[in-house]
């Protein structure tokens, strides 16, 4: 048997246990200052996550009951940070993209009324009538 397995508890002693409101609370402080993790606290006293949640909603400061909060961590904080920039350069990009097009179409119809032509591609035309057939090799 290892040294690590030596000191695992069996399922039994870990429902027998009780921790002290002390203890409860110092974790609770220690997850809200970011000094430790759930995850860190749930392998540290080998309980379930509800059971440290439990804690939290119990003893923390910024867990009041009926309400959620919502963590997210700073890298995804940075990433949506980075996607609404992205997101903003690519609406300016369309919104020029559609003045263009709007000023081409504008322009084209000027010219068809001062030249009186038609400029714009007509569907379902045949070729003109001076093209001929190409040559083959």
């Amino acid at each position: 048997m290892g040294k690590t397995e030596s000191f695992k508890m069996s399922r039994l002693e870990r429902h027998r246990r009780r921790f002290s409101e002390s203890i409860k609370r110092k974790k609770v402080l220690e997850i809200e200052q970011k000094l430790t993790t759930v995850s860190q606290v749930c392998k540290e006293y080998e309980v379930a996550q509800v059971t440290v949640y439990r804690w939290l909603s119990r003893y923390g400061s910024s867990y009041q009951k009926g309400e959620f909060m919502i963590v997210e961590s700073e890298s995804d904080t940075r990433k949506l940070i980075e996607l609404g920039r992205q997101k903003a350069e690519l609406e300016r990009i369309i919104g020029q993209k559609q003045i263009q097009i709007d000023f081409l179409n504008k322009m084209i119809d000027l010219a068809e009324e001062d030249y009186q032509i038609d400029i714009k591609k007509k569907f379902n035309t045949g070729p003109f009538s001076g093209s001929g057939k190409t040559k083959t090799k």
